[in-house]
């Protein structure tokens, strides 16, 4: 029998094949250009029809998140539609730290991927499909190092300037699912979130702010090795060009709610970060987090409050990272920012065995996002804090 055949020459791939025995293969994932992060995989193997394949994925100890991998199945697909989970074991004293996937594919090819992987076409066919509904402008708000436009989409016709963006880490593709439902959530003529949120908002989303890392197969930096949320406080054209444009658009237009959309290696749940430690922080903002979190938790049992990461210290926020920058450099606007993160893993309150956290419930938490962004107007509203909308 022939040994099996593994590629990774496409849009976001990434392994390296350092051996293949027939059924089996021993790997390793190639680090971010420039930089030591690497945790992303996406590769093919071909000629596996019915052969039970044994996918070792060596030397993860030095990957970015050793603790993503306990408990974790790595995702795959025989028609690049459905990510269902391949049973996966993970042993940190073999080979440096070694994944091993097991999975016998019904057909001759199959995708594996640390999650299911938001291509460059699909990017493009959302961007072409939400630009085109009624309401919604298209802007360019840049160009990447790799020559990449920054697509950002707008909609809506209110004082509230809202922003949404996702997917700074690129390795992170479940940020970009999560954009898809929120998307067509606001271009939706019938939908009456949607439209009371055009209503009351100028809504400015971003759905790819890193396109060159994920087309590059990175885990968290762009085409120059540099993690971009560690850019805000002083971003430059040549290391962080997203992040100039980005920044710019949003000085223009002013920032009262701003969402950064990423995924967690290690937690299995989905969780909000906030701004704490800033400098300026006023108590209208820190009573706009808590509010939000709170609607949110109660509109969706996807989300949840107990777990997340530890709260950072009064004057200690790192403002390089945006959702600091954003609430400090805005704090005149009572501007509420958050990172809001999903997992990698299952999700632990909620656990699906066939597919664990999906593309699917990402665009669902997206839509439930929107929501409960809806219900905090009404609540900021009954209080007084925003008035006069059109």
């Amino acid at each position: 029998m022939t040994a099996i055949q593994i590629s990774s020459a496409f849009d976001s791939g990434n392994i390296e094949v350092l051996s293949i025995q027939g059924d089996e293969a021993r790997l390793a994932i190639r680090r971010d250009i420039d930089s030591d992060f690497f945790q992303w995989f996406h590769f093919r193997v071909s000629g596996a029809r019915g052969r039970e394949l044994t996918l070792r994925i060596t030397g993860l100890n030095g990957s970015a998140y050793p603790m993503g991998w306990p408990g974790y199945d790595a995702r795959v697909s025989e028609d690049r539609q459905f990510w269902g989970l391949a049973p996966s074991t993970w042993d940190g004293s073999a080979d440096g730290g070694t994944l091993t996937i097991r999975h016998t594919p019904a057909s001759d090819l199959a995708w594996f991927a640390y999650f299911a992987p938001y291509s460059t076409e699909r990017h493009h066919d959302l961007v072409a499909r939400i630009a085109a509904a009624p309401g919604v402008d298209y802007r360019c708000l840049g160009t990447t190092l790799d020559g990449r436009s920054l697509d950002s989409l707008e909609t809506g016709a209110g004082p509230v300037q809202v922003w949404l963006y996702a997917r700074q880490h690129p390795g992170e593709s479940m940020a970009e699912w999560w954009m898809e439902g929120a998307l067509e959530l606001l271009a939706d003529p019938a939908n009456s979130v949607g439209r009371e949120l055009r209503r009351r908002c100028r809504i400015h989303v971003v759905p790819n702010a890193n396109p060159d890392g994920s087309a590059r197969g990175h885990l968290r930096t762009n085409a120059a090795g540099v993690n971009l949320n560690r850019e805000w406080e002083s971003p430059t054209a040549e290391r962080s060009p997203e992040i100039v444009a980005i920044r710019n658009a949003m000085d223009a237009s002013g920032v009262d709610f701003a969402m950064d959309v990423h995924g967690d290696e290690a937690i299995p749940a989905v969780f909000l970060a906030g701004f704490e430690g800033i400098p300026s922080l006023r108590p209208e903002q820190s009573e706009g987090f808590r509010r939000y979190a709170q609607v949110l938790e109660r509109r969706t049992p996807d989300f949840q409050t107990r777990r997340g990461y530890p709260v950072t210290p009064a004057g200690r926020a790192n403002l390089a990272m945006s959702t600091n920058q954003l609430a400090e450099r805005f704090s005149g606007r009572g501007c509420v920012s958050m990172t809001l993160e999903m997992p990698f893993k299952d999700h632990d309150d909620a656990p699906d065995p066939r597919q664990a956290w999906s593309p699917e419930r990402s665009r669902q938490l997206g839509r439930d996002c929107l929501g409960a962004l809806l219900e905090w107007l009404d609540a900021r509203d009954s209080a007084g804090e925003l008035v006069d909308y059109p």
